[in-house]
């Protein structure tokens, strides 16, 4: 099926109709926003340490010598074979980004409960450069509602994305974005954790899709989506955030 086909004047018509909504939306984001920053923060007391390729780093030193880290929960588990297909997605639009985020005073790390030879193995398999690290053995996870145990599946709900929810429809890992600030005492805060579909606008790739003449063209969410270099394969897993 196509979309109606009209006259050029009658498509001016619609197309300012929709930019007054699209007017709407930027303005809705920028407000947002601003309320993102004026959040309140929570100062990290835990002592959270992490296996990196140059040895045990705290939260603390995962910054990098910036005063703000952002943390990508990225869903692989110490018993999965790969990296989640919607967290692979999501990154693959990240190393591009680094320099400017660097140069702007912001660190990017991504963390799994993985150890860290299966991270460092799939980080090589999809070529990616930016920073890498394990929580496994930590608290890390957990504190912040990415992972749950068998016994927290077992409970009658879970707590993910701010809300119970039911653990049917969780998982062992589940994908998130979470921003922390250090402060010139070293103190380090939790400012902003974003959950589910938050993280969205940081793929690209569905911002442009949006403006292609089919959209995102999918059945269920991203369900389109393959780790980019299994496109040409026959068989095709469904992506694990859906």
């Amino acid at each position: 099926m196509q979309n109606e086909v009209v006259s050029r004047e009658e498509w001016l018509e619609a197309r300012r109709a929709l930019l007054a909504k699209e007017k709407e939306a930027t303005r809705l984001r920028d407000s947002v926003n601003a309320a993102r920053l004026a959040l309140p923060w929570v100062k990290v007391d835990n002592d959270y340490v992490f296996e990196t390729p140059d040895g045990r780093k705290s939260l603390a030193d995962l910054f990098d010598g910036r005063s703000q880290l952002l943390i990508y929960h990225f869903m692989l588990g110490p018993d999965w074979d790969a990296g989640c297909t919607g967290c692979s997605f999501l990154s693959d639009h990240v190393d591009g980004a680094l320099p400017h985020l660097n140069h702007h005073d912001v660190t990017w790390v991504a963390v799994s409960r993985a150890p860290l030879d299966k991270i460092a193995a799939y980080k090589q398999r999809m070529g990616w450069q930016f920073p890498w690290v394990s929580s496994f053995g930590s608290d890390f996870n957990f504190d912040y509602h990415v992972s749950f145990s068998p016994e927290d599946l077992a409970k009658d709900k879970v707590f993910y994305n701010f809300t119970p929810m039911q653990p049917a429809d969780a998982n062992d890992e589940l994908p998130g974005l979470s921003a922390f600030y250090r402060n010139d005492k070293g103190e380090v805060f939790h400012t902003y954790s974003s959950y589910a579909r938050g993280p969205e606008e940081l793929i690209g790739t569905l911002m442009i899709l949006d403006r292609a003449p089919k959209g995102r063209n999918e059945d269920s969410t991203m369900n389109f989506v393959r780790r980019h270099d299994e496109y040409e394969e026959a068989a095709k897993a469904p992506s694990c955030c859906q």
